[in-house]
């Protein structure tokens, strides 16, 4: 028996132990160890180790296939694209979340015709997935079949659309100073979409979105409330609220809800024409505005009883003025919300003309009219001046030794002391 166990022993320090210290790990790395002879420890209380990457783990780095995570809306398309270095005459694969072969190479595994191939080479494996939905979320893998089989994972997240808000609680037309309460809500966003509210151009801060799972379990309803005092400005603003989301890519995606406010008229009056003179037709218009806008108006003159002129019609006539109508006078605009009074005090001026627009434009014609008329005055007198200087006949006679007279017009005198037969001769220019 003792041949056998020493046959035993002497096969198993040659499994633990190789030449030189060299271990051959369980992990296929070659450790190189120091020991001294004859010593026995574990790998842990080596005094030194080395490790080398084998030629197997060199070659599986170029072979590993890599992808990269994609974000696509509902209803858009998406392509998953996986590349490797060292193909090593195997073919890349595409799987669904399922596991389910969507393209192993150029061939379609899957019939599914969202699914097309983009692109199919040795060292690339590119698909797209058209009108994806929220079941299309997940993980997909690319596989390369190599010894051993080598996967990257690319995470594929769908985006759900929010739908148009919608906007509750507005049921009829509000009086000033009242508190109006809106609900504004939002389904189908993923991840959560964010509510925002503003009156006009002005923001409302309003309380902070609620966040509702849906029953698909995959998408998401957001609710917002907005409380604010009315006033008369606010009479046919729209109060809007808008939905904030990534997959709208800052696209507008908002619901507006015009509300009506109640309130007490106010009033105005206006005269026609703006500077009234005696004998002249005047119109006071009483301007009442309100909501609803005022049916009535009461038109008295202070220190005259009874009133005026009790009317739906907001003007009152005057079809000849006198002194006598110059004073002060009130309107009152009444509506079911209040009433509203406006003075207004007249004074009948002279019925001299003043100046008007008419008048002023007839004058500036006139004075234009007679600066033409001046010029061609001066025109004239010149033209007149020049033609006097150049008129007349040059006359000239010449003594000839006859003893003929002189005519009316012309006379010769001898320069000698009037002798005639000269040659000397005057000249005369009549």
């Amino acid at each position: 028996m003792g041949a056998p166990v020493a046959l035993l022993l002497l096969l198993l320090f040659a499994c633990c132990w190789a030449p030189g210290g060299a271990n051959l790990s369980q992990d296929g790395y070659w450790q190189e160890q120091d020991l001294e002879l004859g010593t026995l420890a574990p790998l842990d209380e080596a005094i030194s180790s080395t490790v080398w990457s084998s030629p197997d783990m060199l070659a599986s780095q170029d072979s590993q296939p890599w992808t990269s995570d994609e974000t696509v809306v509902a209803g858009g398309t998406v392509v998953l694209k996986c590349q490797v270095k060292d193909h090593e005459d195997s073919s890349l694969q595409w799987s669904n979340p399922a596991q389910q072969t969507l393209y192993f190479g150029e061939k379609r595994a899957l019939r599914d015709n969202r699914i097309q191939l983009v692109s199919s080479t040795p060292h690339e494996l590119s698909i797209s997935i058209s009108n994806v939905a929220l079941a299309d979320e997940g993980e997909y893998t690319c596989s390369i079949f190599t010894m051993p089989v080598r996967t990257a994972k690319s995470l594929v997240t769908v985006l759900g659309i929010p739908q148009k808000p919608v906007i509750s609680g507005y049921k009829s037309s509000l009086r000033e100073k009242d508190t109006a309460t809106l609900h504004c809500q939002s389904s189908g966003s993923k991840p959560a979409a964010q509510l925002t509210w503003r009156k006009g151009e002005q923001e409302l801060h309003g309380e902070p979105t609620e966040i509702q799972e849906d029953p698909n379990g995959k998408t998401f309803t957001v609710s917002s409330s907005v409380r604010f005092q009315v006033t008369r400005e606010d009479d046919g603003v729209n109060i809007v609220c808008s939905v904030n989301h990534e997959s709208l890519k800052g696209a507008d995606r908002s619901t507006s809800q015009r509300i009506e406010v109640l309130y007490t008229p106010t009033a105005m009056i206006r005269p026609d024409p703006p500077h009234p003179r005696e004998g002249q037709k005047l119109l006071l218009h009483c301007e009442g505005r309100g909501n609803p806008a005022p049916q009535q108006y009461l038109w008295e003159k202070e220190g005259s009883v009874p009133p005026l002129k009790m009317t739906q019609e907001s003007a009152l006539i005057f079809p000849f003025l006198n002194k006598s109508d110059s004073g002060t006078y009130g309107c009152t605009a009444t509506s079911n919300m209040g009433s509203h009074k406006a003075y207004y005090t007249l004074n009948v001026n002279d019925p001299s003309p003043v100046p008007s627009s008419s008048s002023t434009y007839h004058a500036i014609i006139g004075g234009i009219v007679a600066f033409i008329v001046f010029l061609l005055l001066i025109l004239l007198i010149f033209l007149g001046h020049y033609l006097i200087r150049h008129k007349g006949t040059y006359l000239t006679h010449e003594a000839k030794g006859s003893d003929d007279a002189p005519d009316a017009d012309t006379a010769i005198i001898n320069a000698e002391g009037g002798q005639s037969g000269g040659d000397d001769k005057k000249e005369y220019f009549i």
